[in-house]
């Protein structure tokens, strides 16, 4: 099997978009990214496609030696999970991963949060193992942990 290419942050396509702005190969390479990461990767099995794509914006960042997005989250709008804009299904691809592509990625969805949503905080359900990563981003444990599809997880709350 031939190692994946190598990374060119310039590159990069970042694309924020509604769900009815992604092509229909685009959503294809979205889904297959998440699949790979959380069904395969962390054997989970859980329904991925839960309905709130379609009330979501998603960033990718996208490269053209690579089928599927290098990294990817989706916020889902105020109100329809939490009373506050949630980031969520956040994902870095095997490839990406250890070239701060991940950080890059949270970076860029909290302001595009405060771009889209305006004073209001940012709500997720972060696996309990990155609390320290999401806390870089101003993220607050504001919860106990707790299991969500077999994995410890911690409400975080970003203050608006």
């Amino acid at each position: 099997m031939n190692p994946d290419p190598p990374i060119d942050p310039a590159l990069l396509n970042w694309r924020w978009c509604r769900f009815d702005q992604l092509s229909v190969f685009e959503l294809q390479a979205i889904y297959m990214a998440r699949q790979l990461v959380f069904s395969i990767e962390q054997q989970c099995a859980y329904l991925d496609a839960d309905g709130h794509d379609e009330a979501s914006f998603h960033l990718a960042a996208w490269s053209p030696a690579h089928t599927v997005p290098l990294a990817y989250a989706r916020v889902v709008d105020p109100g329809r999970k939490y009373a506050e804009p949630s980031i969520g299904r956040v994902i870095t691809s095997a490839a990406a991963r250890g070239t701060g592509l991940g950080r890059e990625l949270v970076r860029r969805a909290v302001a595009h949060c405060a771009q889209a949503f305006p004073g209001q905080g940012i709500r997720i359900s972060a696996q309990t193992r990155l609390e320290r990563f999401y806390a870089e981003v101003g993220f607050d444990v504001v919860g106990a942990p707790y299991l969500e599809d077999g994995i410890a997880h911690t409400e975080m709350l970003r203050p608006g």
